[in-house]
């Protein structure tokens, strides 16, 4: 049972970082559509910003006090990834809004392979590990001579991802630009009409979506203490799985789909073999979306005749 609580944990730790990058997918998607699978390689770019400033701010400049170390490299990493969002959509979306449905997913992939070469080619191809930052955890239960507990880079992940959930969902049900939001995904054109900048609108979701990779990528550098150019498909297909698990379109959907798929795959890899986990995810998708289509939270499509 100890063995089961620790997995538990480490699953919804895994489940948070997905769940952050999976609301980034389901809020493009959901406002115009278009699955933007360059995401994932805009969180691992985000990982490497976090990287680089973390080195600027410890080795450099000499600041020891981790939590402002953390806050500073986590709001710089926000803004330039914001900027990165920002920038494709604007050269590598936007111009093709109104072409086939074919090419902005093209495009897409392309801005993908783009961010993952540039940083391959800027950073080189080796794994960059990072000294840890956080190391204490607490002890939540002790039996003999396992200890189950729970760290403070999982209680940090955790709770970033709960309040985030939280700000965002606020953001989208309470606020004028959510609603600007929900009308540029009911109908683009009648929302011009009424008066919403809808390439405006567009535009911060991409840098929002973006910003939330930047976190994302920042807790993973910190839990993992390790970065690669290849880390953004991985993670970016299985928290794109997460989105549609849950309900594309719906962001609580997108945080409870990257849950799920974190604890399947840690409890696959400590229970059974760990080579099969990505497998066993999967499979659970294939299986919810057999008798739920459209995902646990979200909603079936209406087609306006």
């Amino acid at each position: 049972m100890e063995f089961f609580a620790q997995q538990f944990i480490n699953g919804l730790t895994l489940g948070s970082i997905y769940g952050l990058i999976a609301i980034g997918y389901t809020m493009v998607f959901g406002i115009i559509g278009m699955v933007n699978f360059a995401h994932g390689d805009v969180f691992m770019l985000s990982a490497f910003i976090a990287l680089i400033f973390f080195l600027i701010l410890t080795t450099w400049l000499g600041m020891t006090s981790v939590a402002l170390v953390f806050l500073i490299v986590l709001v710089l990493a926000m803004v330039l990834t914001s900027l990165w969002g920002w920038a494709v959509e604007r050269v590598a979306y936007r111009p093709l809004r109104g072409s086939f449905r074919l090419a902005p997913l093209i495009s897409a992939i392309g801005v993908s392979i783009f961010l993952s070469n540039f940083v391959q080619v800027v950073q080189g191809a080796r794994n960059k590990p990072v000294p840890p930052l956080v190391n204490d955890a607490f002890v939540l239960y002790r039996h003999e001579d396992y200890v189950v507990t729970l760290s403070y880079k999982q209680a940090i992940i955790m709770a970033t991802t709960a309040l985030l959930l939280a700000g965002f969902w606020y953001l989208v049900q309470k606020t004028s630009f959510g609603r600007a939001q929900r009308a540029c995904e009911q109908d683009r054109r009648m929302a011009a009409l009424l008066g919403i900048n809808v390439d405006r609108t567009i535009s911060l979701t991409f840098v929002l979506g973006a910003a939330l990779a930047a976190v994302a990528g920042t807790l993973y550098l910190l839990y993992y203490g390790v970065v690669s150019f290849s880390d953004g498909f991985v993670p970016g297909v299985k928290a794109f799985t997460a989105a549609v698990l849950g309900g594309i379109g719906s962001l609580p959907g997108a945080v409870i789909g990257g849950l799920i798929i974190g604890l399947i795959e840690t409890f696959w890899s400590a229970y059974f073999s760990i080579e099969y986990k990505d497998v066993a995810a999967f499979l659970i998708l294939i299986v919810v979306l057999i008798f739920k289509p459209s995902g646990i939270l979200g909603r079936p499509d209406v087609e306006k005749v």
